[in-house]
């Protein structure tokens, strides 16, 4: 059977190994392994939505709200902007998938961090876009300007903070960019991890409604997967000028989002007490995994997000790192395949944390 040419070198996107899989290949008690893979809230959900969610689990018989008025209204009211700015997606990655779909073809060129979301190359392939990437690490936005200089992408895709390194562009710098840009060029501003940013520094923070209002040409992306804690309910979001959420909806198919997950990411907006201690947290024990870093000297990227970026020395890969810890019961991910010699790490609980400093501290 034959299949369409441009999905032929695609590689499928690898997610973070289950706890059911480890239990299944090491025969390890599901108590005894820690997933910090994946970059989920340590400390779960909500109570409130919990208790939502229980409560509307009888409904599940019945179609969503189509219109997620409810959402939408809270999101409106969070970001200060109108309902038909919004787009409600299965993940943010759904909305990534539209915005390709509706702006990109064969003949399109796609602009993105070296290193980045891996969802933004496998979605230009799907349409035979050019991928276009710059040089280095972190975000250079000099970079980008030259190669867009050059190309005239479709598309920029900016992943502040980023995923999978955790560095984040400072606010006005991409504000600077992104008034370099023609109008016709989609400047995709993925903020998925934006609420930590904002609790470690407020510089880094890119306001929906600022975007909104200097740019017609910009969509900023959130998600209920991190802070959140939703990761299980697979709710993102779009806020974007009117006339690019009027053509994106022509891509959404009906009923993207259950009952239950549109439930639970209306309650969450609403109980930002348990958002805000749960960043509050992170970032207290991320102040561990940079001493630890310090003591095995390894370099640690400075991380904006729910995780942290360990780079290895030269005589220490990490894909045996990573499979040596999982034999273990420690699941974290190794980054050799997108080029470093790393492990990624999401920043979990005192106690989950603890115990990947003392087998990685064994194993190195």
């Amino acid at each position: 059977m034959k299949f369409n040419e441009q999905i032929k070198d695609i590689k499928t996107y690898e997610a973070g190994k289950p706890i059911e899989l480890v239990v299944r290949e090491f025969g390890i008690e599901p108590k005894d392994i820690v997933k910090l893979a994946s970059n989920e809230n340590p400390n779960g959900c909500s109570l409130k939505v919990q208790k939502a969610v229980v409560d509307i689990v009888a409904k599940m018989a019945l179609y969503p709200d189509d219109s997620m008025m409810n959402l939408k209204s809270g999101l409106s009211k969070r970001f200060q902007v109108e309902d038909e700015n919004i787009i409600i997606g299965s993940g943010s990655d759904q909305i990534i998938e539209f915005l390709i779909h509706a702006k990109a073809n064969s003949n399109s060129k796609i602009l993105m961090n070296s290193i980045t979301f891996a969802m933004y190359e496998i979605y230009a392939k799907h349409v035979g876009a050019e991928i276009l990437r710059t040089t280095g690490v972190e975000h250079d936005l000099d970079k980008f300007y030259k190669i867009y200089k050059e190309e005239k992408p479709s598309i920029i895709f900016l992943c502040t903070p980023n995923n999978p390194t955790g560095d984040a562009i400072d606010a006005k710098a991409l504000f600077d960019f992104i008034k370099k840009i023609d109008d016709d060029t989609l400047v995709v501003v993925d903020g998925a991890y934006m609420e930590y940013a904002l609790v470690k520094d407020a510089s880094k923070y890119v306001k929906p409604k600022d975007l909104l209002k200097e740019f017609s040409n910009t969509i900023y992306l959130g998600t209920f997967s991190k802070a959140y804690g939703l990761g299980g309910m697979r709710v993102g979001y779009g806020v974007g000028d009117a006339k690019i959420i009027k053509e994106l909806y022509k891509l959404r198919p009906p009923f993207n989002i259950t009952t239950l997950s549109l439930e639970a990411a209306t309650i969450a907006l609403e109980d930002e007490e348990f958002v805000e201690n749960s960043i509050v947290d992170n970032f207290k024990e991320m102040k561990r995994y940079e001493e630890f870093a310090k003591e095995q000297k390894i370099d640690i990227i400075e991380s904006y997000t729910n995780f942290v970026t360990l780079c290895l020395n030269s005589n220490q890969k990490s894909s045996q790192i990573a499979t040596a810890l999982l034999q273990r019961g420690m699941i974290v991910r190794d980054l050799s395949g997108y080029g470093m010699n790393a492990i990624r790490v999401t920043v979990g609980t005192t106690e989950q944390n603890s115990k990947f400093f003392a087998l990685t501290s064994e194993i190195l």
